[in-house]
């Protein structure tokens, strides 16, 4: 019985080494939990910060609104390597909590815009029915205009986990040991960085067509209920 060296096939001498690859897999793969735990808590946070920000934004207290204007500006406009190095260097805090502020502060930021945009995409007659109801206003954003605000958001939410999950590799800068610190860690022992950067955007790319999937089948089940 031939046995295929299948390594021999993806070897890429001087380029790619399959074998390093291979063997350098479960090492790498032992960071992924602690990337999607990362991603799905400031994923959260990150809306709920939004929405809170969004809502100071359209509020007629001046002074609220102008507070949201300027952190929706500051944030946006600041690199997310900058808000890591702020929080870890500047406040001095551990690793992975500066990391679940930053990764949570600056989305929020883009969260909040987008939200706002969702809500002037709902119709005004919902917002007149629900007056009319005698709904307050809290009722009437929590049950009526937030969950049509979502479905309409929900193609920008879905480039948003994509861009927070690629960028939970910057937290590899402040020594959080995620799956690109492990990579980081593989290529410097082996001194084969080509390999395992080629090795590690694969597995980046493979995760995210996985989040694409996903966000596409809940968009797909929100729809449902439209055509009805």
């Amino acid at each position: 019985m031939v046995r295929l060296n299948w390594e021999h096939w993806f070897n890429i001498p001087g380029f790619f080494d399959a074998p390093l690859a291979w063997q350098s897999l479960p090492t790498i793969l032992s960071g992924l939990p602690l990337s999607i735990i990362l991603l799905a808590i400031c994923f959260v946070t990150s809306n709920v910060v939004g929405i809170l920000i969004m809502l100071m934004r359209i509020s007629k207290y001046h002074f609220l609104s102008g507070i949201a204007r300027f952190y929706i500006s500051f944030f946006r406009g600041v690199p997310m390597l900058v808000v890591l190095f702020l929080t870890y260097f500047g406040l001095n805090m551990a690793a992975l909590p500066a990391a679940v502020l930053s990764f949570t502060v600056v989305p929020s930021a883009f969260l909040a815009e987008y939200y706002r945009s969702a809500l002037k995409g709902v119709s005004q007659t919902q917002y007149d029915s629900a007056k009319a109801l005698g709904m307050s206003y809290r009722i009437m954003m929590t049950y009526i205009i937030l969950p049509q605000a979502f479905r309409i958001v929900l193609p920008s939410l879905g480039n948003v986990l994509l861009d927070m999950f690629k960028s939970t590799s910057l937290a590899a800068m402040i020594t959080v040991s995620e799956m690109f610190m492990k990579a980081k860690v593989v290529a410097g022992v082996n001194q084969d960085y080509m390999t395992i950067y080629i090795e590690i955007a694969i597995i980046y790319w493979i995760v995210c067509c996985v989040l694409s999937w996903g966000e596409q089948r809940v968009e797909n089940h929100l729809q449902l209920y439209v055509n009805e």
